[in-house]
């Protein structure tokens, strides 16, 4: 979208960056643009492996065409008015790119091998009969957070520890993307949606 472009002319000069205080100039025209999934409430983590992918794309987009990571930049720092990313600092993230780009990754001195990564951990079915008005757990939260991922959210706002309406019509809308219908999507987790669901362990 638009954005400033002192901002563009540093991040071409790769030097330090002004303030974004004007849209005067079309960033679509001048930058390569990711979406990364997140709430973008500032309490939403970031879980590591997403960080790393962020962190790989941009270094291979430098290394193409020889840039530093000086010419990665935030939505925040580049359109006023934009808060995101919200939840880690774009400094972080361009020091990150920076040791990516030092240590070769397929250039003369090859990148050591992925870590195998954990077998992840889900939360197992806890029974129809936890959800209801009054319940409160993280469960419920990290529920909430999958059926965002899924495309499946009727929520308002983030997912809370606390049973709703809208935790109840969000998992609706993933039990009728698993094939199910009637009072088979009803709302009320079964265990084969949520088994499907891999809600992670809180």
């Amino acid at each position: 979208g638009l954005g400033d472009s002192d901002v563009l002319r540093a991040v071409i000069n790769e030097s330090k960056l002004p303030g974004d205080n004007e849209a005067d100039t079309d960033g679509n025209r001048h930058f390569y643009g990711f979406e990364c999934i997140n709430l973008g409430n500032g309490k939403d983590p970031w879980p590591e492996v997403q960080k790393e992918a962020i962190e790989k794309v941009a270094a291979a987009i430098c290394r193409h065409h020889g840039w530093s990571e000086r010419s990665v930049i935030g939505h925040k720092e580049w359109q006023p008015g934009k808060v995101d990313p919200r939840g880690f600092t774009m400094d972080g993230m361009r020091g990150r790119i920076a040791e990516r780009l030092k240590g070769g990754g397929g250039g003369s001195k090859p990148a050591p091998g992925p870590k195998p990564a954990p077998k992840p951990s889900y939360e197992p079915f806890p029974g129809a009969a936890f959800f209801h008005v009054g319940q409160r757990s993280p469960i419920i939260t990290a529920m909430g957070r999958r059926l965002v991922a899924e495309g499946c959210s009727r929520y308002e706002e983030g997912p809370s520890p606390d049973w709703s309406e809208a935790d109840r019509r969000s998992y609706a809308l993933w039990q009728q993307k698993q094939g199910f219908s009637g009072k088979d999507a009803d709302g009320i987790p079964g265990k084969l949606t949520w088994d499907r669901l891999k809600v992670p362990k809180s």
